[in-house]
C-alpha cells in the first residue's frame, strides 16, 4: 500500500509510508479474503485504514462523515424513547457505533455484530481512540458473528447494515443474502412498530433501491460526503416497512 506526502525542510516532498499493523482472514465457504490494517503517522495524528489485500480500501479513520450520518439517521425519533434497541451490522473503525450512541438515551442498547473477531480486537487496541472508544460504553455490546442471525431475534427499533461497501457484498458473499428479497423480508419482520432499516453503500444502486420498494418499504435516499464537504458521496437508504408494494411483488406473494 502506498502513502501520503509531507514536506521536508527545504521544500522537498517526502512520502509517508503506510505501516502494516495486522491482517485477518475472512472465510466464506471455499474462499478467503484477507483484510489488512494500515497506519500512517501524519502531523495531525495517526491515520488508520482497513483494506482488502490487493484491492479496495474499505474504511479510513480520516473519512467517516457518512458513518456519522448513518448513526444519526438511525436514531431519529429514538433519543427520547425508553429502552430503544439498535442493531448494527459491521463494526469497522467504530464510527457508526459511536454516532449511534451519541444520539440515544441512557437506557438504550446497541448491539454490533462483527463477522471478523480480529476487527473487534483492533477496536479494543489501535482503533478504539479514533471514534472515542465506543465499545467502552455500557450501552454497547459486540457480538462476533453473522448479523443475519441477530436480525432474526427481532424486536429492533433500527437495523443498520454497514457490513460491506454496499449491496454488492464485497467482503464476503454470504452477506448477499441480507440484500435479497428474503433478507429484506426478515429485516422488516424483525423491526418494532415504526422501526427502520438503514443500508450504507459507497455508491448508488438503482436495482437495490427498487428491491427495497418492491419488498414493501418506503425509502429515503441520502447522499453524504465521506469527509465533511470533501470526498466521494456515499449513499444511505433509510427504509420503513409499510410502503407501496409493486403489482409484480403481490403476484409473487400470491403465488
Amino acid at each position: 500500500m502506498g502513502g501520503g506526502f509531507t514536506t521536508a525542510p527545504g521544500g522537498t516532498a517526502v512520502m509517508i509510508r503506510a505501516e502494516l499493523l495486522a491482517t485477518a482472514l475472512v472465510e466464506d465457504g471455499t474462499t478467503e479474503t484477507e483484510l489488512r490494517l494500515y497506519r500512517r503517522l501524519l502531523k495531525q495524528g495517526p491515520e488508520y485504514t482497513i483494506r482488502i489485500a490487493g484491492g479496495t480500501d474499505l474504511m479510513s479513520s480520516r473519512r467517516h462523515g457518512s458513518e456519522d450520518a448513518l448513526g444519526e439517521l438511525a436514531c431519529r425519533g429514538l433519543s427520547g424513547k425508553p429502552g430503544a434497541r439498535v442493531l448494527i451490522g459491521g463494526l469497522g473503525i467504530g464510527f457508526t457505533l459511536a454516532s449511534t450512541l451519541r444520539h440515544l438515551g441512557p437506557d438504550a442498547s446497541v448491539t454490533v455484530a462483527e463477522l471478523v473477531s480480529d476487527v473487534v480486537d483492533w477496536n479494543r487496541t489501535w482503533l478504539g481512540e479514533c471514534a472515542g472508544n465506543p465499545l467502552d460504553d455500557p450501552r454497547a455490546s459486540a457480538v462476533v458473528g453473522d448479523v443475519a442471525e441477530l436480525i432474526e431475534l427481532g424486536d429492533w427499533d433500527a437495523i443498520v447494515l454497514d457490513v460491506d461497501n454496499g449491496p454488492e457484498a464485497l467482503t464476503t458473499q454470504s452477506n448477499a443474502g441480507l440484500y435479497s428479497m428474503a433478507g429484506l423480508a426478515k429485516a422488516a419482520k424483525a423491526l418494532r412498530e415504526r422501526g427502520v432499516l438503514l443500508v450504507w453503500s459507497s455508491s448508488s444502486d438503482g436495482a437495490f433501491e427498487r428491491r427495497l420498494r418492491n419488498a414493501g418499504f418506503s425509502v429515503e435516499v441520502h447522499r453524504v460526503r465521506a469527509h465533511q464537504r470533501k470526498g466521494a458521496r456515499h449513499v444511505i437508504w433509510v427504509a420503513s416497512p409499510g410502503g407501496p408494494v409493486s403489482s409484480a411483488t403481490r403476484r409473487r406473494r400470491k403465488g
